[in-house]
């Protein structure tokens, strides 16, 4: 007999909520960087599924749902501006206090955002540089790079409406 679908084991909250491990417990704002960064992460994965699903939308000309979930994309854009004014709340020298246990990382590793800069339509190749081997992601980040953009997409889809 499988369990009862809750809130708690629906959204899998037991794993989620002991993702955030930060490398010193003395640092009191290293938790909001974590999780912070870690929805970052989680809406970019949102964008690229909706820019997706927009971009299947436009090669079936349903121009009503595409500019649906267009929005919806403009929107979770809004929120992800707006969260830069919490991590704005943590002062420069909380974030010098932890910034050295953080060795190289960077945002700029983070290849969903990359990803989502390719799928836009946004390729410099000089950012290839930012994806080095072995990085996580980096596979699904040049598949993108190679991939046709949002903007491609839309231009076909303007090429069917004549």
């Amino acid at each position: 007999m499988s369990e009862a679908v809750t809130y708690g084991n629906y959204l899998r909250l037991d794993e989620l909520l002991a993702l955030q491990k930060p490398r010193d417990e003395v640092e009191h704002d290293e938790m909001l960087f974590i999780v912070i960064h870690q929805v970052y992460e989680l809406w970019f994965k949102v964008l690229l599924h909706e820019i997706d699903y927009c971009c299947v939308l436009l090669s079936k000309s349903d121009t009503p749902r595409a500019s649906h979930t267009l929005n919806r994309v403009l929107t979770i854009l809004k929120v992800l501006v707006a969260q830069l004014d919490i991590l704005e709340t943590m002062t420069p020298s909380s974030f010098v206090s932890f910034r050295d246990r953080l060795d190289t990382s960077s945002g700029f590793q983070s290849t969903q955002f990359r990803e989502l800069e390719f799928r836009l339509g946004i390729k410099r190749s000089k950012v290839l540089q930012y994806l080095p081997e072995g990085l996580w992601g980096r596979k699904a980040a040049l598949a993108r790079y190679e991939a046709p953009s949002l903007v491609d997409d839309f231009h076909a889809f303007l090429q069917t409406q004549g």
